[in-house]
């Protein structure tokens, strides 16, 4: 049975203030910390051992799968970081209070923008400072390919081609691999995983720090799903 652990990142500081996160490189807040632990040590309690992990290049995540690694005495482990696996960037949202933009453009169309598949944000110009462009971590790709906004088809369409090129491959060779994300870009592989509707995929989250493991059959179809 080919086993698959996605770990939702802890709560960073942009949560616990509410805020619209996205691709901004916030920190795990103590709360957050603590989580990400919590989750390594649920791992080592399972007596999962793991084979590669893969994460983003925003240092909530990052962290998050050091501190999973850590507390279940497996730092050693193979650690890969990609673009790909990063939140949905939100685009113009980025750094707003969530409550207060409600307040601003209504309840209905704040939870279109945070929960629906296809509807995109309000997008954030190449030319603005606060751009991903102008941050050297993604130097390597065409500007045009740097967002200025995802909804979670997008996030998804960019989330693929790791999930085929290296996540995949590495659970059909019969590595026990983890993935320490974020709630968007991990929704958006689990929609891939449990092929879940467009409508469904509204209704799913995955709670912060809380290991969530997929039993994989040889077809990387999903035989048992269920957390820690």
């Amino acid at each position: 049975m080919r086993k698959l652990i996605f770990v939702r990142h802890g709560l960073s500081e942009w949560n616990a203030l509410n805020q619209f996160t996205g691709w901004v490189d916030v920190d795990l807040s103590e709360k957050g910390v603590e989580e990400a632990k919590s989750a390594g040590k649920k791992i080592k309690e399972a007596g999962i051992q793991l084979d590669v992990a893969y994460t983003s290049v925003l240092k909530r995540a990052i962290k998050t799968c050091h501190y999973v690694l850590e507390e279940s005495d497996q730092l050693w482990v193979p650690e890969y970081k990609s673009w790909r696996l990063n939140e949905r960037h939100y685009g113009a949202l980025q750094g707003l209070n969530k409550k207060e933009t409600a307040e601003k453009y209504g309840d209905e169309q704040v939870r279109e923008w945070r929960r629906s598949y296809d509807t995109l944000p309000p997008l954030l110009a190449s030319d603005d400072p606060d751009s991903a462009t102008q941050d050297r971590r993604y130097n390597n790709l065409e500007r045009r390919t740097i967002p200025g906004g995802e909804n979670l088809k997008v996030t998804l369409e960019r989330a693929i081609p790791y999930w085929e090129d290296k996540i995949a491959p590495s659970l059909l060779k019969g590595d026990i691999v983890l993935v320490a994300a974020h709630g968007n870009s991990l929704r958006a592989l689990a929609k891939h995983i449990e092929n879940i509707s467009d409508d469904d995929i509204m209704g799913l989250e995955i709670p912060t720090g809380q290991p969530l493991v997929y039993e994989l059959n040889d077809d990387l179809s999903v035989s048992k799903k269920y957390y820690l």
